[in-house]
């Protein structure tokens, strides 16, 4: 219901919420215009409504997500209007005083001007699990996909400023890495699965440099894990979502490693941090709540790692932030018990429905999107102790 509240009829796009500049910590700086769609949410988003049975949702999405990334690939930006509008210029309205004096106020999003690699594995995978879905493709589909390919394949080693959008210095950020690896991925598998044709030959010798460059540079070897970006020693939460994508499996020492060390570094009152915004360089002053979608997502990896009950509990502790209308924010203070952020916030709807297929549906999104066999998460305890 807050999903189909959120979309824009008339072109089925969904908008991320329909709030401005509620701040992520009262009285600090962090406060941003979310009344836009994002391509990032476009997977994620894609698999909620179809497993919910919301199949023209879902086209209507699908739909959408074509005619906004429409055009020239050097031009595919991260987020754009309702109604596909490219032009989101940032302002501060200085007269106004924030939310609890949280200022600046900010109108329209800078970031739309951003490059961030992994749109473009969203892009791709969103497209291939609507093919997969019965989502009838367009005939502008494998066309777009491929121009995309040919854009990605020249600048997937750029640094970028990465999912969270950091104001900071571009770098090279390990999901944004994985996530063009996993365009180059889909690519092949929708060639093969839909007798597609393209360079299938180049798209895997890709697919293989991406992969062996991010188990290289974005893994920190003394603790086994994997890291933010390319030879830093903090931890991101969007680490979280590598088995789910299908980089590796979850019995993958490197990935059970990685859960644990983000349950040790990034876990504050039971709840995930996206990231030590007192170690990343984002640009902004340190301090924000706990992200509530990245605390969904170390649900559905406990669920990978067969720690059901672990899944379970965090579920449950986060349906019980809902507010008393069922509704959720993008943060939240475990301390002061509040909402920050904007609100609501689809992204943690998206998080809340998919944790929940993945906890009571065969049909499981975190093994959907990787390509998993069922019952996955029920064997990987077992072969990993093997």
């Amino acid at each position: 219901m807050v999903l189909k509240a959120l979309t824009y009829a008339p072109t089925g796009g969904i908008v991320a919420s329909p709030t401005m500049s509620l701040p992520e910590q009262i009285g600090g700086p962090r406060n941003w215009d979310y009344r836009f769609c994002w391509l990032r949410d476009a997977t994620l988003t894609l698999l909620a409504l179809m497993n919910a049975g919301y199949a023209d949702e879902a086209r209507a999405w699908r739909d959408w997500l074509l005619r906004a990334a429409a055009g020239a690939p050097g031009q595919l930006q991260i987020m754009y209007g309702l109604q596909g509008e490219r032009q989101l210029h940032e302002w501060e309205v200085d007269w106004l005083p924030g939310y609890e004096g949280s200022k600046p106020v900010r109108v329209g999003n800078a970031a739309h001007n951003q490059l961030q690699l992994d749109v473009f594995g969203e892009v791709m995978d969103a497209l291939h699990q609507a093919r997969r879905g019965g989502i009838t493709p367009d005939n502008s589909e494998w066309p777009f996909q491929r121009a995309l390919l040919h854009h990605l394949a020249q600048i997937w080693t750029e640094p970028d400023q990465g999912m969270w959008e950091v104001r900071g210095p571009r770098q090279h950020f390990t999901f944004s890495k994985v996530m063009a690896w996993v365009a180059f991925d889909r690519a092949v598998k929708s060639a093969e699965l839909f007798g597609l044709e393209g360079p299938i030959d180049r798209w895997r010798a890709i697919q293989r440099q991406i992969h062996a460059e991010v188990c290289e540079r974005g893994f920190d070897r003394k603790r086994g894990c994997f890291v933010q970006s390319y030879e830093a020693k903090q931890l991101d939460a969007s680490l979280l979502l590598l088995p789910s994508t299908g980089f590796l499996p979850p019995s993958d020492p490197r990935i059970r490693n990685t859960i644990d060390a983000i349950e040790h570094d990034l876990l504050c009152d039971g709840f995930v941090m996206r990231y030590d915004t007192g170690r990343t360089e984002d640009g902004l002053p340190p301090g924000e709540g706990v992200f509530i979608a990245c605390s969904f997502w170390l649900a559905d990896a406990y669920l990978l790692l067969d720690r059901r009950d672990d899944a379970m509990r965090l579920f449950r502790q986060l349906v019980a932030l809902c507010n008393d209308v069922g509704l959720l924010s993008e943060e939240y203070d475990p301390r002061t018990r509040r909402h920050l952020g904007n609100f609501p916030q689809a992204f943690s709807h998206v998080a809340l429905i998919n944790t929940a297929c993945n906890l009571a549906h065969a049909e499981k999104p975190a093994e959907q999107r990787s390509d998993l066999p069922k019952g996955t998460a029920q064997r990987a305890e077992a072969t990993a102790s093997t």
